[in-house]
Order: structure tokens, then C-alpha cells, then sequence
């Protein structure tokens, strides 16, 4: 894959659903915030605001991009009421779409395991990698995604996406091990901010 030069971010994923909270396979279906989804993504917000205020970073000057999906979308509105001052538009990119668990959508991840003795998170190795389930996609699939919207960004940004997207952006800034990203659990409720190709993940104060 092509050598990018990615400019600093800030990345928060998606508040939970309750997808999320039963440990289902969500992938690109739409599904909503739940409550503590909701309460994740405003203290998300307020946790931004502090952390721009720190680095001395203006709002008004970052690029604002989010999945379409509306758990992505939420958040980022949710977040985005934490600022008093007006804000740039939000840019919604179907290359942030979570990566597609095609017919495996819907169904736990226990019973998938139990089924057809696919691994969960946790238990994968590097060739999970380019395991691609029927009508979906693999996480070398979302990597040439990201690299043609990474190769968009001229400025740095606030971006709001999924869990699966979060590690592959581990790996292309990082350059952190497939067979670790794949088993990393994503947190929600936190910012990660990539600068000079190291993240650094702040948490929200807990009010869920």
C-alpha cells in the first residue's frame, strides 16, 4: 500500500448501541445510539472542547468528517453541542463506514464462533485480516478505503467513525501489528488523537 502522510486527527468512535452492548456482528447496518451511547458521545464532546482548548487548536480551523451512518452521525452531533462558537460542516464520507460483515450481520459473536469456529475478538490471528464473510468485506478492504480518504485530508481534522475503522488506523499511522489491531477492543467514550504518528487515547469523565 501507498506510503501517506497523514495530517493530525482526532478521532472518537461511535457511542454504544445496543448491537454494541449484546455482541453482535453491526458492521454497516444502521443502527442507533442506545441511552449510554448517547451520554458516551456528550461527554465525548466536552471532552474534545478541553482537549482543543489544551493544545490550542480553534474548532472553526479543523475539518470535520464523519461516517453516514447514524450512530456516527449522532455522535458527532452530540459532540459538536459542546462548542459555543460555530463550527465548519460536517463532511459525511462513506469511506468511514464501519467495515461490512456481510451475511454475518446481526448474529452474536459467540454463535458465529460456536457455528463456524470463526474467531472473536481477542482470539484472531493475522490472517483474520483478509477473512471476507459472504456479501461483506475484510479489513484490507477498509485500508484501501481509509488510504484514498487519507489521501483527501489536507488539513487536520475531528473524524468520527467505527470501531473496525479505529484499528485499521492504527495500523496505517501506527504501523501497529495486524494480528494486535485485530484483537485490540476499541473503547467508546474516549478521543484518540493521532500527531506525528503515535496515538494517544484521553477518556471521557464517566457519567454512564
Amino acid at each position: 500500500m501507498s506510503n501517506v502522510q497523514w495530517p493530525d486527527f482526532y478521532f472518537a468512535r461511535h457511542g454504544e448501541t445496543d448491537w454494541n452492548f449484546e455482541r453482535r456482528y453491526q458492521g454497516s447496518r444502521d443502527i442507533p445510539l442506545n441511552a449510554r451511547g448517547q451520554k458516551q458521545a456528550d461527554a465525548n464532546g466536552i471532552l474534545l472542547r478541553l482537549l482543543l482548548e489544551e493544545d490550542g487548536v480553534d474548532p472553526a480551523s479543523l475539518n470535520w468528517y464523519a461516517s453516514p451512518l447514524s450512530r456516527a452521525r449522532e455522535t458527532m452531533e452530540r459532540m459538536r453541542a459542546a462548542f459555543e462558537t460555530p463550527l465548519p460542516d460536517v463532511r459525511f464520507d462513506e469511506r468511514l463506514v464501519e467495515i461490512s460483515f456481510g451475511n454475518l450481520e446481526g448474529r452474536l459473536h459467540a454463535e458465529i464462533a460456536r457455528e463456524m469456529a470463526l474467531a472473536a475478538p481477542g482470539e484472531r490471528d493475522e490472517s483474520y485480516w483478509h477473512f471476507r464473510p459472504e456479501a461483506g468485506e475484510n479489513y484490507d478492504d477498509v485500508a484501501r478505503r481509509l488510504l484514498a480518504f487519507a489521501e483527501t485530508i489536507t488539513h487536520n481534522s475531528i473524524i468520527v467513525a467505527h470501531g473496525g475503522v479505529m484499528r485499521v488506523l492504527r495500523h496505517l499511522v501506527e504501523g501497529v501489528e495486524r494480528a494486535e489491531v485485530l484483537n485490540w477492543d476499541p473503547p467508546q467514550g474516549v478521543i484518540a488523537h493521532f500527531a506525528n504518528g503515535v496515538m494517544r487515547l484521553h477518556a471521557a469523565k464517566k457519567t454512564w
